[in-house]
């Protein structure tokens, strides 16, 4: 397939990397600092002992995420679709994982921040794989033409998540799905946290909050090594749920994200912590707010999961 036919415009190709000119044109300050933000984090996550380990966990979760259940059932789901693309395409493993399974199919990963350089180098030997660097709100795609919209745990830090998410459902064909992960609201004292914090990202250097994001691993750590269980009670006006809770957990979903998993490791652990503290922008939903959304865009969910972190879906215009 001719790659420049998928676009409204002209672009320009070079070996495995696509070049949009005026891409950047509309970035907003707080879109301007979540891309250096995410430079800076997969430069760095690309040299962890553990992210191959991490990519596989990521891709086990996204069968989960979105109702596949196993790579084979992905797999079939996939062989009619021609034109595939991966918005926020990170280090470019999941992109990937859709041109291997999809060898037929051309696929494209784009991506805001550096990192689009890594994968393209990483992932030259596919010859059906091509990275945009530019923002996933202006792709400049053609309306209606992309069969499998991947939008996952990546909406939330676009300038205006709403209007992302109508842009991409403009792509998508009518007969197309389009998954998509969005962060799920939490308690009222976090989520005040977390709004407050966000305010001084700007002034706060990278070393810094990467020091930042240690630190809260080493809480989540210690607090988790506690094994510390107890019965909170219900409390409605602070969003508060009741039930048994490991004290790590109770903090973690109440007050302040300290994430630490053992079987990923230190830096997997303090590179996720980064990755919620560190972006200007990083809207939450609630399940109501996410469905509303698609219906606004005259889509429904095929498949819906929905679980503390998160909510994710598969999408697909309501047939009339």
């Amino acid at each position: 397939m001719n790659i420049q036919s998928l676009f409204k415009a002209e672009i320009s190709l070079t070996e495995n990397l696509i070049h949009s000119a005026d891409v950047f044109s509309q970035i907003e300050i707080n879109q301007s600092q979540t891309k250096g933000i995410f430079s800076d984090k997969w430069e760095t996550v690309s040299k962890f002992e553990k992210i191959e380990e991490t990519f596989e966990f990521q891709r086990k979760w996204f069968l989960e995420l979105y109702g596949f259940v196993t790579e084979e059932n992905l797999k079939n789901f996939l062989k009619d679709k021609n034109i595939i693309v991966d918005y926020g395409s990170g280090l470019g493993y999941k992109a990937a994982w859709f041109a291997k399974l999809a060898p037929h199919a051309t696929v494209i990963g784009i991506e805001i921040s550096d990192s689009v350089y890594i994968a393209s180098k990483k992932y030259a030997n596919f010859p059906n794989l091509y990275f945009l660097k530019g923002d996933i709100a202006l792709t400049g795609l053609k309306e209606h033409i992309v069969d499998f919209s991947v939008c996952d745990q990546v909406i939330m830090h676009t300038e205006n998540p709403d209007y992302t998410f109508s842009h991409i459902a403009s792509v998508t064909s009518k007969k197309g799905i389009f998954a998509c992960y969005v962060y799920s609201k939490k308690a009222l004292p976090r989520e005040l946290i977390d709004d407050y914090f966000r305010l001084h990202t700007h002034s706060i250097a990278p070393q810094q909050m990467w020091e930042f994001s240690k630190q809260l691993t080493v809480l989540g750590k210690t607090l988790s090594e506690l094994s510390i269980k107890f019965t909170a009670p219900d409390i409605p006006l602070l969003g508060i749920k009741g039930g048994e809770y490991d004290l790590q957990r109770f903090i973690y979903w109440n007050f302040l994200k300290c994430f630490w998993n053992e079987e990923l490791g230190f830096e997997i652990s303090y590179g996720t912590n980064y990755d919620w503290y560190a972006p200007s922008n990083a809207k939450r939903y609630s399940k109501n707010e996410f469905l509303e959304l698609a219906k606004s865009n005259s889509m429904y969910p095929s498949f819906f999961h929905e679980e503390e972190a998160c909510y994710s879906g598969c999408f697909q215009f309501i047939q009339k």
